[in-house]
């Protein structure tokens, strides 16, 4: 029996969740399968991962062929590189021992780089906002501006008004 690591899709319309799983290549899409191993959430920013890391390797090194994005998916959490380590132990091409400090040196090059990526998503965000902040308070001032503009010369022709109005009476009492 052929095997496949695939997702298999969940969720609303436009909001798509997957379920990472080995299934017979001959099954649908969301049939039957014979082992979940994992989740995946592309609606996140980076996507959520939740792998079964051993059960990947496993079902890898038992032949199971993973799809496109599959491959990329495991290429990401590290399980092909550590499968391509293991066959070279295997081969005797290196020992366990410098496989594994490999191993660990690409995950923590891999994990600064995926906490780097998140606290730069983040602090554009806080950026943003804090843009959008200031130009609702500078846009909020010009009214404010503006408003205060208009209301001064009421005010200053309410004055000149009442002067020409006492003016006014005074000429009309002079002509009588």
């Amino acid at each position: 029996m052929a095997t496949k690591i695939r997702l298999q899709r969940h969720g609303k319309k436009a909001a798509a969740f997957y379920h990472i799983v080995i299934a017979d290549s001959r099954s649908p899409r969301d049939g039957k399968f014979i082992e979940k191993i994992g989740t995946y959430n592309p609606n996140t920013n980076p996507a959520t991962i939740d792998l079964q890391f051993e059960r990947a390797l496993h079902w890898l090194s038992s032949g199971a062929e993973p799809t496109n994005t599959m491959r990329a998916i495991l290429s990401y959490k590290g399980v092909l590189y550590k499968n391509h380590l293991a066959k070279g132990v295997a081969k005797g091409a290196l020992t366990q021992d410098a496989a594994d400090k490999k191993f660990d040196a690409w995950v923590n090059d891999k994990t600064s780089k995926i906490t780097g990526k998140a606290e730069s998503v983040v602090s554009a965000k806080k950026s943003a906002y804090e843009k959008m902040l200031s130009e609702e308070k500078s846009k909020n001032e010009a009214k404010a501006a503006k408003i205060a503009a208009k209301a001064v010369p009421a005010a200053e022709a309410a004055p000149a008004a009442e002067e020409a109005a006492p003016a006014a009476e005074g000429e009309a009492s002079a002509e009588a």
